[in-house]
């Protein structure tokens, strides 16, 4: 069923279009200031201290080797913490500063700042700092048995009330890996943190939830949240790994102690100890179906490794448990998912949010039950797809479009591209010429995921957004003004484009975002144009309502007729029947409209804790791959020919900028799947560079054909549905069911590495 959304007023640069982005030409050009590009008078440069040892006691810190550096101007241990000496997402436990003890290599133990960032880095190493090693748990298994858990979420949902017999005329197994994959952003973490003269700082920063981090930064200070104002810098890349503390209270620490603005900026080695990564797990499932190809039940116990602290791991755990069955028609689901604390390094969001490891598993799944009953495996899909009116796991309704067998088809039903020639660039291994053609076999694999958008269970989502109308330089003027992080997804572009839609105004700015407005929330879970466009929209709305009423206060109102007849065009308010009523430079004069507005979407429910049941998410989203992958099965090098996605948007409220992050999602999918993951054995990171962890290059990505769908959502602004994080799920299995297709391996972990095919 495809429901249909009233479209907004067609304007210039509005809703639909795909106008110039205000920091385009800056970005490629060079000359976009980021956070790490920020600059004040007498600025001092901050370092940290970190911990060479994955678990050990903190038996002493002698400080007075860096305090006789010159130019150095504080070293500050956990004793100088002012406030609560932890913080923490959702759950209050990770130290500013090491207190007794590190649980992971990298943890902070000190931190120094000089007026030379060298300076800093050099007192930093003459801090000297006793341990007492102990023996790291780096084992998700035996972390477990320990009854180290941070979550467990369990999902039961039954065909028959009451019956847990799990039968089938056709059963498969398999268990899975996933490794830990780090999201690679290009701008390291930065800010600059200025004292203030009421005892308060101004924090500068590259994060994606402003609130929060006020939130902790100011408990920690043992400062009131008014005496700590964020503002946003610019922001090279987030995808999750942003939405934890990194620099920020150590940079405060430093500026209110020494009175002088600190600017703190990790390299890239200490990037890879600075911020949360994706989840390492290990995931068993069993499917049951009939002879015909139909799911009977899913069993599955997922065990997701959290490292050191708590972090988002929660969120993750129950994610991966409510969608650990994919987008498919299933009666009987038994999950398990757990995810626990270890002394590895610590997890948190990265996108797709537990839906990538569950994805890679229950794909890989239904290949397999696809060859044991002899089917096609888009067949197999399209046969248990889910449409609208679909049931959970959970037990909630899907009540919105759920196009899957339709995604399914759009990839399946694209030519296929042609064979290689003998062009060196169109082989495994690429320009360096590694092969020439011998051992070369194509195959290609199919994969599809599902995502919620938004924050779940029960949690009070809301967006906060200010509008202001006036008139400048004799022109009507919008300004619009959120704390929504930029964080290269083009939201400051999706602003605009809203406020021009429902105002009809051309000219739009875009208020740098910062905690002197309400919170939007963080820029994650694919909500910030569901969430802040919503609030956009809303204060838009409110701002016209005024508009119009002080209108008709001086205007006859049998001539106007009813508010919904009329518009705002061009700078005018326009009647039904086309005819300017009136101008807004007129009927605002030097007076100003301003509206702010906290919008919400419709409510999610906690999930039971003993059946996992109950109504946690606010909207699905969907997305189908099928990769085409070239393997030199000598060798064990790939290389992915051609990607073809379909994904449904609801509306394409900037087509270019979705397109833009189908291609971003799917390239850190294909990464996942052949070469991206932190090497970590007993604890200690063995590869934290961009020489040794890596990332796919304009070489590596393939030809992408994209289809996008506009099926409305009836309950989201516009009938949108959140894009970012959907082709990063199944792109994944999608590449390596191609590998599978082509070597005939069961490749039963990401990411594949030669040694996986050469030496199965």
């Amino acid at each position: 069923m495809t429901t249909v959304v009233k479209e907004p007023t067609a304007v210039a640069g509005g809703v639909g279009t795909s106008p110039q982005r205000p920091d385009g030409v800056l970005k490629v050009s060079g000359e976009f200031a980021y956070s790490s590009d920020l600059w004040a008078d007498e600025m001092l440069w901050g370092a940290t201290v970190r911990s060479p040892h994955p678990s050990a006691e903190l038996r002493g810190i002698d400080i007075t080797g860096a305090l006789a550096v010159p130019g150095v101007y504080a070293v500050l241990t956990a004793a100088d913490v002012p406030g609560a000496r932890h913080y923490g997402l959702e759950v209050v436990d990770q130290p500013v500063l090491a207190v007794d003890e590190v649980r992971y290599e990298g943890e902070p133990v000190a931190i120094v700042a000089a007026d030379h960032p060298e300076t800093a880095r050099r007192a930093a190493a003459r801090v000297k700092v006793e341990y007492a090693v102990r023996a790291p748990v780096t084992d998700a298994e035996d972390a477990l048995t320990r009854g180290d858990l941070v979550r467990h979420v369990p999902i039961r949902r039954f065909a028959t009330a009451g019956d847990a017999a799990l039968t089938a005329d056709v059963v498969v197994t398999g268990d899975y890996e996933v490794g830990m994959q780090d999201q690679a952003f290009l701008g390291p973490e930065s800010g600059l943190a200025v004292p203030a003269e009421d005892g308060g700082v101004d924090l500068f920063v590259a994060t994606q939830w402003l609130h929060v981090d006020q939130r902790q930064v100011a408990a920690c200070l043992g400062l009131p949240p008014e005496k700590v104002r964020l503002s946003l810098a610019g922001v090279g890349g987030a995808f999750g790994a942003r939405e934890d503390l990194s620099m920020q209270v150590h940079a405060c620490l430093l500026a209110l102690h020494t009175g002088r603005p600190v600017k703190m900026v990790y390299g890239r080695e200490e990037s890879f100890f600075g911020h949360v990564h994706r989840h390492p797990a290990r995931l068993s499932y069993e499917h049951g179906a009939s002879r015909d190809g139909k799911l009977l039940y899913v069993k599955a116990r997922i065990l997701l490794d959290g490292g050191a602290y708590t972090s988002s791991t929660p969120a993750v755990v129950a994610n991966a448990a409510t969608l650990g069955v994919g987008p498919y028609d299933v009666p009987t689901v038994v999950i398990d998912a757990y995810g626990v604390y270890t002394n590895n390094p610590p997890c948190g969001a990265m996108r797709g949010f537990g839906a990538v490891q569950a994805c890679f598993a229950y794909e890989s799944q239904m290949d397999k039950l696809a060859a044991a009953l002899g089917l096609d495996p888009v067949e197999l899909r399209r046969r248990n797809a889910m449409t609208t009116g679909s049931v959970m796991p959970t037990g909630q309704l899907v009540d919105g479009p759920a196009p899957v067998a339709d995604l399914l088809a759009r990839v399946r039903d694209r030519p296929l591209p042609a064979p290689a020639t003998g062009d060196p660039r169109e082989r495994p291994g690429g320009v360096a010429n590694t092969t020439r053609g011998e051992g070369v076999v194509r195959g290609v694999g199919y994969a599809i995921g599902i995502k919620n958008v938004c924050f779940s269970e029960g949690f009070d989502d809301y967006s906060t957004a200010r509008v202001r109308l006036s008139v400048v330089g004799g022109e009507p003027a919008v300004l619009v003004h959120t704390a929504a992080a930029e964080v290269g997804q083009g939201l400051v572009t999706v602003q605009a484009q809203i406020a021009r839609t429902e105002l009809g105004v051309a000219m739009v700015s875009v208020a740098t975002a910062d905690t002197s407005v309400g919170s939007a929330g963080s820029s994650s879970a694919s909500r910030q144009t569901y969430m802040t466009g919503g609030a956009v929209r809303a204060a838009c709305q409110a701002v016209r309502a005024t508009v119009l009423a002080r209108l008709g206060r001086a205007t006859d109102p049998d001539r106007l007729g009813s508010a919904e007849a009329l518009s705002l065009v061009d700078g005018k308010v326009v009647a039904s029947d086309g005819s300017v009523v009136a101008s807004l430079v007129d009927l605002l004069g030097d007076d100003v409209v301003e509206e702010t507005v906290e919008w919400r979407h419709k409510p999610t429910r906690p999930l039971d804790p003993a059946t996992g049941q109950g109504d946690a998410h606010v909207q699905y989203a969907f997305a189908a791959h099928r990769a085409v992958v070239d393997v030199d099965t000598e060798l064990g090098l790939v290389r992915v020919v051609e990607i073809a996605t379909a994904q449904d948007v609801g509306k394409a409220v900037n087509p270019q900028a979705v397109v833009g992050q189908i291609q971003g999602g799917t390239a850190q999918g294909l990464g996942l799947a052949v070469m991206e993951e932190i090497q970590v054995v007993d604890g200690v990171v063995r590869n934290p560079s961009f020489t040794d962890y890596l990332i796919p290059t304009i070489l590596d990505m393939p030809p992408m054909a994209v289809d996008v769908l506009e099926l409305g959502d009836p309950d989201a602004p516009y009938g949108l549905r959140g894009v970012g994080e959907p082709p990063t799920i199944s792109s994944t299995p999608a590449v390596v069911a191609a590998i599978r297709a082509a070597t005939g391996l069961a490749l039963p972990r990401v990411p594949v590495r030669p040694d996986h095919i050469v030496f199965p």
